[in-house]
């Protein structure tokens, strides 16, 4: 089997391909032949150990994988082989096959391609814990977001709508725009690259979050737009600290005094392993909602496995709108 190895820490470029012999299989674990593999930053952080964890080397990055059962363990009844599954893994999903747990295996939906399958577990299951479980986002409310076209963003805009928020998405560019437009925007507002003034700012997102301001602010991208957006958080609003790609925030906190609002850490792998009950069962959630039309993922960039490290880079590219996959096939 081929993987794409993070053999010493360093940047995408760093990875190498290699062929490894086909793993086995523990009593309790299943080995998928991968088919697709979500990219997510933690992914760029993992091999630059630059990340909460650092998993002995050499390991292969990849946090989310679709693809069919081809080998179980003696004592696992839920699963045969042929079946296809998604699985949310630390790393080793930039390889042909990986081993996991049986327990950590949900099957697809049939209507479900594996690209997308591989990018809803992550940036869905995120999403939902964020709006749902942290933000407790209610029908009616306005969520304002943040790089709303990217990965999250636009499953941010996704699954807000479909949960009845009015949604106002706020990005960089106006090809961006579109894209959130597109995803189902109530309104968008286009920020500068490297904002310089932030109570223009500020205005700006209360100008399209209307006098009482967001109920929700969902915050994947940090520095100097979290004030602002903060700025802009209605009375017992929420604030949701999701990542920090423009730099760790510092946030003036007589601003959660002063509004009553609240300010949110959300971890999704922590939510995963403290919960994971929880998590499989907002994961079905989830791929109910797809396979009844409610949520639509958007998959924008496909790279062969050889290519895994030109699709970090491409995550890493702020231009880059939906989700980028490595294509095991390919």
């Amino acid at each position: 089997m081929r993987a794409l190895l993070s053999e010493v820490a360093g940047g995408p470029a760093a990875l190498v391909l290699r062929e490894l012999p086909d793993p086995t299989v523990g009593s309790s674990q299943v080995r998928i032949a991968v088919r697709c593999c979500g990219v997510n930053f933690p992914d760029a952080l993992l091999i630059e150990d630059k990340y909460q964890m650092r998993p002995p080397r050499p390991f292969a990055p990849g946090l989310e994988t679709s693809g069919v059962i081809d080998l179980v363990g003696p004592e696992v009844k839920s699963l045969k082989i042929g079946d296809r599954v998604i699985a949310h893994v630390e790393y080793g999903g930039f390889a042909d096959k990986l081993v996991v747990d049986a327990a950590h295996c949900i099957p697809m939906p049939d209507s479900m391609p594996f690209d997308v399958a591989a990018g809803v577990l992550v940036t869905y299951s995120t999403v939902h814990h964020a709006l749902v479980d942290r933000g407790e986002l209610k029908a009616g409310e306005t969520l304002l977001v943040l790089g709303a076209a990217g990965g999250v963003g636009l499953a941010a805009i996704d699954l807000g709508k479909s949960l009845g928020a009015r949604v106002v998405a706020a990005v960089s560019t106006e090809t961006k725009a579109r894209a959130a437009r597109a995803a189902g925007a109530d309104e968008v507002v286009v920020y500068p690259v490297e904002p310089s003034d932030g109570k223009a700012l500020a205005a700006a997102f209360k100008s399209a979050c209307g006098a009482r301001g967001a109920d929700v602010i969902f915050d994947p991208v940090g520095g100097d737009y979290a004030e602002p957006a903060l700025r802009t958080a209605a009375w017992r609003g929420r604030y949701l600290v999701i990542g920090f790609p423009a730099g760790i925030p510092r946030i003036p906190l007589n601003l959660p005094l002063l509004k009553g609002c609240d300010i949110r850490g959300v971890f999704m792998g922590a939510a995963r392993r403290q919960e994971p009950k929880k998590y499989d069962a907002a994961l079905r959630e989830l791929l109910t909602m797809y396979a009844e039309g409610k949520i639509h993922p958007l998959v924008s960039a496909r790279f062969p496995l050889a290519e895994g490290g030109r699709a970090i880079e491409q995550l890493l590219n702020r231009e880059v709108i939906g989700k980028v996959v490595v294509d095991c096939d390919r």
